[in-house]
C-alpha cells in the first residue's frame, strides 16, 4: 500500500512537470490571423484584386473584397466601414489607387494596419487631385483625351445624375495597365467603373493613418499616379515603403509582390 501511494505521488509530480513544460513551450492559443480587406480604386472593380486575393487565401488568410462605390471619400469610406463592422478580430485594410483615399477616411478600431498600393494617401482637408499636380509631380498620363467624362445615373447625386470620369477605350491599356497582356487589359477594360469627378475634389477627412501603422508599395513605372507623388505621400504618412517595377496596376501584373507586402503588414499586427 505504501509503495502504491509513493508511486502515485511520483506519477503526479511527473505529470505536473510535464504539463508545466508543455505550457512553457506551446502557447495556450495562437493569435488570430487578421482578415484582409481589399479596396479597389477608380476605373476598376473588385475583380482587380482577384490575383492578390487568391494568393492570400492560398496562404490561409480570410480575404474580403467589398465594392467601392467611387462616389467620394466620405460616402465610400462609410460603405467600407459597414463591411468592417461585420468583421470580428483584427483587420489589415488595403487600398489601391483612389482606394487609398477611402481607407484613409475609414475608421474602425479593429484595423491594425493600412497598406497603400500605388495609392492616394491625402492629408486632412486635401483632395486627391493635389497628388496629380503636374508641377510638383510630372508624368501622369491621366489627362484628356485619355481621360473622358460622361453623365451617369447616380441616386446619391442631386437630380439623380452625376458627372463621372473614365479612361477612353483606346488609351486604357497604354495609360492604365501597360504591363499586362492584351487579353488581360481587355478583361480589365470590360470591368472598368467610372468615378465621380467630385471624388477627386472632395476634401479628405480625419486620417486613419495618423493612429495606425501603414505600409506603402510604390509602383516605379506608374503613369497614373507619378512615382514621385507616391514617394512623397508614403514619406509624409511615415509608411514602411517598398517599390516594385510595375505600372499602376501592380495588383494585376505582380500580385505576388503585392501579397507579400500585405503579409508583411499582417505579420506585424
Amino acid at each position: 500500500m505504501r509503495f502504491t501511494r509513493s508511486a502515485r505521488a511520483v506519477l503526479l509530480v511527473l505529470t505536473m512537470l510535464a504539463t508545466a513544460f508543455v505550457a512553457g513551450v506551446v502557447p495556450a492559443s495562437a493569435a488570430p490571423r487578421p482578415t484582409i480587406v481589399l479596396v479597389h480604386g477608380a476605373f476598376a472593380d473588385t475583380t482587380s484584386w482577384d490575383g492578390v486575393a487568391a494568393d492570400l487565401r492560398g496562404r490561409g488568410y480570410t480575404v474580403v473584397v467589398p465594392d467601392n462605390p467611387l462616389r467620394g471619400p466620405g460616402y465610400d469610406s462609410a460603405a467600407i466601414e459597414k463591411t468592417l463592422a461585420g468583421i470580428s478580430g483584427p483587420v489589415v485594410l488595403v487600398g489601391h489607387s483612389y482606394g487609398g483615399a477611402v481607407i484613409t477616411n475609414a475608421q474602425n478600431p479593429n484595423v491594425k494596419a493600412l497598406v497603400y498600393v500605388a495609392a492616394f494617401a491625402p492629408a486632412q482637408g486635401e483632395p486627391v487631385m493635389l497628388a496629380l499636380d503636374p508641377i510638383r509631380f510630372p508624368g501622369s498620363q491621366l489627362l484628356p483625351p485619355a481621360l473622358q467624362v460622361k453623365v451617369v445615373d447616380d441616386a446619391q447625386a442631386i437630380g439623380g445624375k452625376n458627372l463621372d470620369g473614365y479612361i477612353a477605350d483606346d488609351a486604357f491599356h497604354r495609360v492604365f495597365a501597360p504591363d499586362v497582356s492584351d487579353a488581360t487589359a481587355a478583361t480589365m477594360l470590360a470591368h472598368q467603373r467610372s468615378i465621380a469627378l467630385w471624388a477627386n475634389l472632395e476634401p479628405s477627412g480625419p486620417t486613419s493613418y495618423s493612429a495606425t501603422p501603414s505600409w506603402y508599395l510604390v509602383s516605379a513605372g506608374d503613369t497614373v499616379i507619378p512615382p514621385a507623388a507616391q514617394r512623397f505621400m508614403a514619406n509624409r504618412i511615415g509608411a514602411r515603403t517598398s517599390e516594385v517595377q510595375a505600372s499602376h496596376v501592380a495588383l494585376v501584373s505582380q500580385p505576388r509582390v503585392v501579397a507579400d507586402t500585405i503579409v508583411a503588414a499582417a505579420d506585424a499586427t
